[in-house]
């Protein structure tokens, strides 16, 4: 049996930490998959439950220095994050400014102060073994566990550092720069700080949807009218919802009219009008009516709770780019280490080589001292590059894009349930559009019938398609309502994908279908076949009726196609996309649909089982699929294609079926998900290209000693945040 849980992880600082939480996860007995991701300290688990509990996956974790957090009332809050990232970093300044003022005074020989060495190792222990104490004991444990990770990198440059003001009070001959290791901590502290502020600002989009929900519900209780906590409504309560409050919860309008603003699940700016019978989404807001509204969903059955929970797992995903980044910060901090001791090494045993370079750069860099001897060079170029190799913006780069992206996304109705689809999409240069509810609206009624003056033939039709869930056969079970029509008992019913229904009436069997479907089951035809041609050339369906070798009749059934979908697919040919329409309808009918959508190419009398195998063919021939339809009986087509788009509306989404769930339903959609996705990919490409670059150019200079320490430090710290910054530039995306 296997479970999946996701639970927040605290204490990561760096990729290496979220690689090392990973690794002692899958070492668990019981674990089959363990995704961890940084940026947004979450971690998805697959597990047996019967082997292993979530207690102990946390026991685990803390034995490799972390925490991780499987109820979720006891996550801290982001502000409590930041708080404390804060108050270390207060401490920490607290200390370093005088001492760095006192250094300055001494060092530029202002006045003389008396047991210098003393102060700055005083003003450094305080910075080191508070403040930090939290890089020192993750840098001892990752040591411990084999798996070093940034904060040992910060930990030798600061112990380093203040060991050198240790040997000179016991008279080794190497220059002071204990307080270096102070401003080393400092500056990684302020580099913390800021992005915890920066996570905090990219996550604001989800945490913005869970906060969205309402507070109060006013429902009838025993006939009156009561409030109570939005958190104590039930299903089958009747809430009453006045102009301008907020939907306590999912749920049905028993009586009222209104309009409703639906924007901040769906990104549809104009306000939607509710009535007896409609669907409504909690946490939406009501408009100028007041409505009856009986709850069907509560808690995490709503289709806000499912959002932010799909939002979740898509940031807790990884692209498979990451997987570069994964391998190279998996092998970056013991590489780092290994070069730093080199450093050491022959800057100590060959001190003359770099006496040019120290000399060449004297001149114009202040901390370039050609008068400091091998020890101190040595330990000078050897903690400049221990803190500038930091694998921090290699570990954000991916994740950090993927979280603002995908809030971005649900904010517009765009929900990316698959990371992996991200990176496919830049390829993406075909889509496959299903008709009946994407093109079309998916509301199809009937428009006329003819039973050639058989009175019963109507009643007949609906009774059998009473049973059907294809959508036709709702417009026929609506079209039997509003005749108050009176629907007669089946037996023997059975369904043919594709084609049509069967079953007895009275001893009888009749045929309702296609016309295909009439012919196959033997009924003769010709009384109809011309009109239902004609009208199949104006884009109308025909359901027929037959029996006993005759056919009966029919009903016409039309399904207009959706007001944004022909502007939608000319912005997708102006993109270079070739966009396809594929339908279970006629050549004539298919044509003419997609005649009036501007669709050029389409394929028609494909049975719902036979888009997988449309798919397949279009991949065969060398193009990149996206597939888009109703999520439901287009789900095999949706799984199979490169990028499976999933068209939902409302509480009925279909978030299962593709990689990206269009909220809204709307067709504009696929071209805002393809573009939103491009733009994230385009990003980490961007934070990716940017962390290698830095660390190509920084390392060597540090190597020869061209950088201070201090400056190292404040570098790798703006290396990360630069990334965070970046990422949050998505925001700036004009999808429409």
């Amino acid at each position: 049996m296997k479970k999946k849980i996701e639970a927040n992880v605290e204490g990561m600082t760096c990729a290496a930490c979220s690689a090392r939480v990973t690794k002692t996860l899958l070492k668990t007995n019981g674990v089959f998959e363990a995704n961890v991701n940084l940026a947004y300290e979450k971690a998805a688990i697959l597990y047996d439950p019967g082997i292993v509990t979530p207690e102990e996956l946390a026991l685990a974790v803390e034995k490799s220095g972390y925490k991780l957090v499987i109820d979720k009332k006891a996550e801290l809050p982001e502000e409590e994050k930041l708080r404390r990232a804060r108050n270390r970093f207060i401490l920490a300044v607290v200390f370093t400014i005088p001492g760095m003022f006192l250094m300055l005074v001494h060092m530029f020989g202002l006045f003389h102060i008396p047991y210098m060495s003393y102060l700055e190792i005083g003003f450094s222990l305080p910075v080191i073994f508070i403040s930090g104490r939290g890089v020192l004991k993750h840098a001892f444990l990752s040591i411990a566990g084999l798996s070093p990770g940034m904060d040992v990198l910060i930990a030798m440059g600061a112990l380093a550092s203040l060991s050198t003001g240790v040997m000179g009070l016991f008279g080794v001959p190497v220059t002071d720069f204990s307080l270096v290791g102070a401003m080393i901590v400092t500056f990684h502290l302020l580099g913390k700080y800021l992005e915890a502020a920066a996570k905090g600002k990219a996550s604001r989009a989800i945490r913005a949807l869970a906060e969205y929900g309402a507070k109060t519900a006013r429902v009838v209780r025993d006939g009156a009218e009561v409030e109570i906590p939005a958190s104590g409504i039930a299903v089958g309560d009747i809430a009453v919802v006045r102009p301008g409050e907020k939907i306590p919860s999912d749920g049905a309008v028993e009586r009222g009219d209104s309009s409703v603003d639906e924007s901040m699940v769906t990104g549809e700016p104009l306000p939607v009008e509710k009535k007896a019978g409609d669907n409504v989404i909690g946490a939406t807001v009501n408009g100028n009516g007041v409505l009856y509204i009986r709850i069907t969903k509560t808690g995490s059955e709503t289709f806000l709770a499912q959002m932010i929970r799909l939002v979740e797992q898509a940031q807790a995903g990884k692209v498979p780019i990451q997987e570069l980044a994964d391998k190279v910060t998996g092998i970056f901090v013991p590489v780092i280490l290994g070069i730093s001791i080199a450093v050491f090494l022959l800057w100590m045993l060959f001190p003359a080589a770099g006496d040019s370079v120290v000399k060449w750069a004297a001149g114009w860099i202040p901390w370039s001292d050609p008068g400091m001897n091998p020890l101190s060079r040595a330990v000078f170029a050897a903690v400049a590059t221990l803190v500038i190799a930091c694998p921090c913006a290699l570990g954000l780069a991916t994740p950090m894009a993927v979280m603002v992206g995908s809030g971005i996304g649900a904010r517009h109705g765009i929900l990316i349930r698959n990371p992996e689809a991200i990176e496919k999409m830049k390829d993406i240069d075909t889509v496959l559009l299903d008709k009946t509810g994407t093109i079309t609206e998916g509301k199809p009624s009937v428009s006329s019938a003819d039973f050639g003056g058989n009175s019963d033939g109507f009643d007949l039709l609906a009774s059998l398609e009473q049973m059907s869930e294809h959508p036709l056969a709702g417009a026929v079970r609506n079209y039997a309502v509003s005749r108050n029509t009176k629907l007669l008992p089946v037996t023997d019913f059975r369904a043919v994908p594709g084609k049509g229904v069967a079953g007895k009436i009275g001893g009888t069997e009749y045929f309702a279908g296609s016309l295909v479907w009439m012919t196959e089951s033997g009924s003769r035809v010709d009384q109809f076949r011309e009109a239902i041609e004609n009208a199949s050339g104006e884009g109308l369906s025909a359901v027929c009726l037959g029996s006993g070798g005759t056919m009966l009749g029919y009903v016409l059934i039309s399904d207009k196609i959706k007001p944004d979908s022909r502007e939608a697919i000319r912005r997708l040919k102006e993109s270079g996309i070739t966009p396809m329409m594929v339908t279970g309808d006629n050549e004539r009918a298919a044509k003419h649909i997609a005649g009036e959508a501007g669709i050029d190419l389409f394929y028609a009398g494909v049975l719902p089982g036979d888009k997988i195998g449309l798919v397949k063919r279009l991949q065969a021939e060398g193009r990149r699929v996206v597939m888009v339809g109703d999520g439901i009986n287009d789900a095999p087509a949706l799984k199979g294609a490169d990028v499976g788009i999933a068209i939902g509306t409302g509480t009925d989404i279909a978030i299962e079926a593709g990689d990206i769930t269009l909220v809204n339903g709307n067709l504009a959609g696929v071209g805002h998900a393809i573009k939103l996705s491009r733009a994230i990919f385009a990003k980490i490409k961007q934070n990716l290209f940017w962390a290698f670059f830095y660390n190509l150019i920084a390392i060597p200079l540090a190597a020869l000693g061209l950088l201070h320490p201090v400056i190292a430090e404040g570098a790798m710290a703006f290396s990360s945040i630069n990334v965070i910054l970046n990422s949050l530039r998505l925001k700036r995306i004009r999808l429409e």
